[in-house]
């Protein structure tokens, strides 16, 4: 990491790249903006908004569930209970004639009851309220590390199986009928979004997670004519944005993830407009 510091150093000659923890932020945004990216985007095609809500809102449960069970590792037991839930969310959606937002909620609702009972035994919740708002400037080494691996994971899953997935998310029937085991990707792609979240959640917060990864896509929708350019915007936005939010929040002192989001919803808007002028 040391040889990557100096070179952030000559790279970036601003006063504010001198500290450990700015370069350490700024490392993770640009690591993590295009994992949220292309994430974001089949998120916003297979309409899931709201269950990469849900695996934000469960991270509370990961947390009192891994110190029910002993764990030190609030990371591990995150990534465990999400992988868990998003598979057991799944099966039950599968198998009812309920909407699937009614299911998302119905979990939603139990993980995050559960997870605050837990948590408020014995007057502990407090340290644990940094989950819900998050600070990056506290991400590590480690943590960085971690997010690379992910982001590897992730464009893997991209080349080998975006094709199925998003088939999958056109027409069900028809990626059927073509040999796509539709079900099974829809697991794996829930997975990933269970872990991705869950790693984040520390340095971004319960509350913000899920506009992290909506917001981009969102916007970069508004714009966008094809697939290529779709993804191109979304990686772009979520990294120009994440790179000013942190650069602003540090000027102006307020929280970096708040600052992101405000820049990443004023962009939405700002794409909203354009493609309202370019559709009349």
């Amino acid at each position: 990491m040391n040889y990557i510091y100096e070179l952030l150093n000559i790279l970036i000659p601003f006063s504010f790249i001198s500290y450990a923890f700015m370069k350490n932020a700024l490392l993770a945004i640009i690591i993590s903006a295009p994992i949220f990216a292309l994430l974001g985007t089949m998120i916003v095609n297979k309409k899931m908004a709201f269950f990469s809500d849900a695996m934000g809102h469960s991270a509370l449960c990961g947390i009192a569930v891994g110190v029910l069970f002993g764990f030190t590792n609030h990371s591990l037991s995150m990534i465990i209970f999400a992988i868990l839930f998003s598979v057991l969310l799944n099966f039950v959606k599968d198998r009812t004639s309920y909407g699937a937002d009614t299911i998302i909620s119905v979990f939603t609702s139990i993980a995050l009851a559960l997870g605050l009972t837990l948590l408020s035994f014995g007057g502990s919740f407090n340290k644990y309220n940094s989950y819900l708002v998050g600070d990056i400037l506290s991400i590590t080494s480690h943590e960085i590390t971690y997010l690379f691996i992910c982001l590897i994971l992730v464009i893997l899953l991209w080349i080998f199986a975006y094709n199925k997935i998003n088939a999958e998310s056109i027409n069900s029937s028809l990626s059927k009928s073509k040999g796509i085991n539709g079900k099974l990707y829809d697991y794996i792609f829930s997975a990933f979004i269970s872990v991705v979240i869950m790693l984040s959640i520390r340095w971004i917060g319960v509350l913000l997670i899920n506009s992290l990864v909506i917001l981009p896509a969102a916007a970069a929708r508004n714009i966008s004519t094809n697939t290529r350019q779709y993804h191109i915007w979304t990686v772009l936005f979520s990294m120009v944005m994440g790179i000013s939010g942190l650069i602003t929040s540090y000027y102006i002192h307020v929280p970096t993830g708040p600052m992101i989001v405000l820049l990443l919803g004023g962009t939405f808007f700002i794409t909203f407009i354009i493609h309202s002028f370019a559709q009349s």
